[in-house]
């Protein structure tokens, strides 16, 4: 059964880079056609696609976001981490760590994501992270 566990500052001043680490156990981050995710919601707003890295090591990221995102991974500790540079209050939200099985890539690179949010089949519990001087 794989496992999600989101770890990372709570609280980021503007213009600094948000940082947040996936551990994952019960299966490898290389596993074949597994997908890890970053999604976000906002208060009293919807979830948000930020990015992924794919079993293989590619990555993609939300057009909106992705001049500020990057997304990587080390596989020695099976875990994959988020980094959000440049913040400012509007990325005060409730972050996510997530995955899925997927045999494909035309979700991935089409930039489809979003409306796949429900798609996505393991969840990490989430963690609040403010931007607040």
């Amino acid at each position: 059964q794989v496992q999600l566990q989101v770890s990372g500052p709570g609280l980021v001043k503007p213009s600094q880079t948000l940082s947040l680490t996936c551990t994952v156990s019960g299966g490898s981050i290389t596993t074949e056609n597994f997908y890890w995710n970053w999604i976000r919601q906002p208060p009293g707003k919807g979830l948000e696609w930020l990015g992924a890295i794919a079993y293989d090591g590619s990555t993609y990221y939300s057009p909106s976001l992705k001049s500020h995102t990057s997304i990587s991974s080390d596989t020695s500790k099976n875990e994959f981490s988020l980094q959000l540079a440049s913040v400012t209050p509007e990325d005060t939200a409730v972050y996510y760590c997530a995955a899925e099985y997927y045999t494909g890539t035309y979700y991935y690179r089409s930039g489809s994501m979003q409306s796949r949010i429900s798609e996505l089949d393991y969840w990490g519990q989430g963690t609040q992270v403010t931007v607040s001087s």
